[in-house]
């Protein structure tokens, strides 16, 4: 079955949806966005937090160190990696790490055989901007992998997504918020049509 992973989470309110609805994993930014949390918030945030739920870390360029620390105060459960991180990079954890690759064109997916890393997450080239990209452009290597899905998604077009390429994960953001904030009906919606998918 495929999972769901909220991403973006920033508020208490968020947690409090999400302990409702029980995705499989929520993701929190600690990079550059209008997304971000600071360390100190993301502990907050964790603290309430349903321990059914897994927690994800998503960084950009970081230094490992700091990395290490966040990871070791919230007790991330995975490590996402949007920069330019390289393969030696994410193999420097211990933990879960999932690696993404923004499908710009047929070149830029080359390198992700070169990662040996735990999910292998494929994203549109501007993240967190709600477009989809042209899922016919994966080639079956990478889903042969554990495989996370981003990218435009939302309780529109989740199930098609599922139907077309079925990935492990399916990685939302913008699509389940209204006004720029996380939205629990549509965040409702979007789970209920994951896991309703046969």
């Amino acid at each position: 079955m495929t999972k769901v992973k909220i991403c973006g989470l920033s508020r208490l309110q968020d947690i409090y949806y999400v302990n409702q609805l029980m995705p499989d994993y929520v993701g929190f930014i600690f990079a550059a966005s209008k997304r971000q949390v600071s360390i100190e918030q993301a502990e907050e945030l964790c603290f309430y937090l349903h321990p059914g739920v897994r927690k994800v870390g998503v960084f950009v360029n970081s230094e490992q160190d700091q990395v290490q620390e966040i990871a070791a105060g919230c007790s991330l459960d995975v490590l996402q990696f949007h920069g330019n991180e390289s393969p030696q990079y994410c193999m420097g954890f211990k933990m879960p790490v999932w690696k993404v690759f923004s499908v710009l064109g047929p070149d830029s997916l080359r390198t992700v055989s070169s990662y040996q890393v735990d999910g292998v997450l494929l994203d549109s080239a501007t993240p967190g901007a709600g477009r989809t990209f042209d899922w016919s452009r994966i080639p079956a290597t990478v889903m042969s992998a554990s495989f996370v899905l981003a990218g435009g998604l939302n309780p529109e077009n989740v199930s098609e997504a599922i139907a077309t390429i079925n990935p492990d994960v399916v990685d939302v953001s913008s699509g389940v918020e209204t006004q720029g904030v996380k939205d629990f009906w549509k965040m409702k919606e979007f789970i209920e049509k994951v896991r309703s998918y046969t």
